[in-house]
């Protein structure tokens, strides 16, 4: 069992970290102030390789063996520095990406995958709505069956990407009669399908640079190309969807925690009271201990779950292990660090209140904490 990064994942870690600080940092406070969302930014990453890992090279990836942890490495770097610019590792191709290779058919492949890799084209994945988040089941979106289309019909909410995605994912039932076996997949072209709306949604806690929305499908007419895999297998591509974007929803989450923790032992390192720099007093040292401990142990449970995922193996009870913990973690480091900071933890003038509102995001998306807990458990319990 090796717990060292190869030369290149090593390589891979410093040029996000170096890209996270040159491309990201120097506008990140104000852009979060003013909800901008820099799409060049994606462009950048995907000109780099960042989204590449998990892709074959015949459709524009490095086909790399290890291709689910290289991506991982640099989204944690990205993350420290920015979640919401860690977001679109999983609009790119962890999502939609590994979805299309896994489900799509050989010209879906070809067609949207390299543009997915570079960043030419934006992606996202359409799930949650109205009156549905984790009873994916109780979904309402209805594709009905045209003889040579679908004509779809929906309010999907809380969607990542929605007002600026180019394709999308969509979950909709085509047979309710089958409940959660009646859900198909479909390969949505969001701004090229007539009956496709979106708006936004800016009254958000955190994650200020991340563009999030609700898409509405009106009498949206989908060819039957779109279809991923056939008809009733969308909860399976759901799921197994899930399986990878909860992975970088926890390294995300270790990422930002991380960020939490250089923050607050600079600053207490910086700081003085009662005569000495407050790193020097036992209650500090023991918040700093406490994060440390608990963001070393989430990041080993994401590598072991994306060794896994890399290997080929069942992984589903690591990944949920993985993003319950790191969440959990995320929302602790930050508050601690808060707390060290005292009085200027809760001003925006320090990255650290930032970092806490971000932190609560991994709690939700993805699958909530508790959704995890009950993964985790009836898995354990062998009820599953």
């Amino acid at each position: 069992m090796d717990f060292e990064l190869s030369e290149d994942q090593l390589l891979m870690q410093k040029t996000g970290r170096d890209f996270a600080q040159n491309e990201i940092s120097p506008t990140i406070e104000k852009d979060e102030k003013e909800h901008r969302f820099r799409p060049e930014i994606v462009r950048k990453m995907g000109e780099l390789g960042f989204f590449a890992g998990v892709i074959p090279e015949e459709f524009g990836g490095t086909g790399s063996p290890t291709g689910m942890l290289d991506t991982l490495i640099i989204c944690e770097e990205i993350a420290r520095v920015s979640a919401s610019y860690g977001l679109p590792f999983n609009m790119q191709t962890i999502g939609p990406g590994l979805v299309i290779l896994n489900w799509g058919t050989d010209e879906h492949m070809r067609k949207y995958l390299p543009r997915l890799v570079s960043g030419e084209m934006m992606g996202c994945f359409a799930i949650t709505e109205p009156n549905s988040g984790s009873d994916v089941a109780s979904m309402k979106s209805l594709a009905v069956d045209k003889e040579d289309h679908y004509l779809l019909n929906g309010t999907k909410t809380w969607i990542s990407n929605a007002q600026v995605a180019d394709i999308g994912i969509v979950y909709a039932y085509t047979d309710p009669s089958q409940k959660h076996k009646g859900i198909s997949a479909f390969l949505v072209e969001l701004k090229n399908t007539k009956g496709i709306s979106t708006k936004p949604i800016e009254t958000k806690l955190g994650l200020h640079c991340a563009p999030t929305g609700e898409i509405i499908f009106e009498d949206a007419r989908i060819p039957k190309s779109a279809l991923l895999g056939k008809p009733g297998d969308g909860f399976k591509v759901c799921m197994s969807m899930l399986d990878n974007t909860r992975l970088s929803c926890a390294i995300r989450a270790v990422g930002v925690a991380k960020g939490a923790l250089d923050a607050a032992v600079k600053y207490a390192n910086e700081r003085e009271q009662f005569g000495k720099k407050i790193s020097e007093f036992e209650m500090i040292q023991d918040q700093i201990a406490e994060m440390f401990v608990d963001i070393q142990a989430a990041r080993l449970l994401v590598y072991r779950a994306a060794c896994l995922r890399d290997k080929g193996l069942r992984n589903t009870l690591e990944v949920s292990t993985a993003k319950y913990f790191a969440a959990e973690t995320s929302v602790k480091a930050t508050g601690l660090a808060v707390k060290i900071f005292g009085s200027y933890g809760f001003s925006s003038e320090y990255p650290v209140e930032r970092m806490f509102r971000d932190a609560k995001s991994f709690q939700i998306v993805e699958g909530t904490s508790n959704i995890q807990k009950v993964i985790i458990s009836s898995t354990v319990l062998g009820k599953k």
